[in-house]
């Protein structure tokens, strides 16, 4: 594909549609040429501006995303087209993959990593949501019923004092300041903190305050 992405993007929630619009404008390698706010509008649009991809939310009115779905991939040379919506619904997934979708996309995506996916769709390369990949192949292999799983526990692997100091780390303290409430040299610290950040899988400590903030009270 040379030039710019074509992108449609159709959601009902005007907040949204807009915020996601300028999201995926931001990036050179973008260009939203519509947005529509139901389903009927959104098979309507992709006929007639014939975008690179389209992304539909699952609950929209007039048809939904699944009606628009199944209209658009009718079209002559239709373009590609990924969910992207707030629905784990194992029935929507299912429905979604049948009817041709190409990617299932959570919305609590960041705008980085949607760019990013929307480059693979463009290109014709698939895409789930990592949370749903894995039930989804088992259905797809045993004609399973896809149900929702517990997520684990992401600081499941720390060990007590690691947590502890994660904990600190949360609170906004520095590792001299998490060294002197426990005890410990700042050096000591940074090597928890290196420890801390493998286990986790993330690339900061910012984003293991947010993995504490979100699974544990601080």
């Amino acid at each position: 594909m040379t030039g710019r992405i074509r992108v449609l993007v159709a959601d009902d929630h005007p907040i949204y549609r807009d915020g996601l619009a300028r999201s995926l404008s931001d990036a050179e390698a973008i260009e939203v040429v519509g947005a529509a706010a139901d389903g009927d509008e959104a098979a309507r649009l992709a006929e007639a501006l014939r975008p690179d991809l389209v992304l539909l939310d699952v609950s929209m009115p007039r048809g939904g995303g699944l009606g628009a779905l199944a209209l658009i991939r009718a079209l002559d040379a239709p373009p590609h087209v990924a969910m992207l919506t707030a629905s784990e619904e194992s029935d929507d997934v299912m429905e979604a993959m049948r009817l041709g979708a190409l990617g299932y996309v959570l919305k609590g995506i960041g705008a980085s990593e949607l760019v990013a996916v929307v480059q693979d769709l463009a290109q014709g390369r698939p895409h789930i949501a990592p949370s749903l990949a894995g039930r989804l192949l088992l259905a797809l292999r045993g004609g399973q019923e896809m149900r929702p799983t517990t997520p684990p526990d992401p600081l499941a692997d720390l060990s007590r004092r690691e947590e502890g100091i994660l904990r600190l780390v949360a609170l906004g303290r520095s590792n001299r300041e998490v060294g002197e409430a426990l005890d410990l040299q700042e050096k000591t610290v940074k090597h928890y903190m290196t420890s801390i950040l493998q286990k986790l899988q993330v690339r900061n400590r910012v984003e293991a305050s947010m993995l504490m903030r979100d699974h544990r009270k601080v």
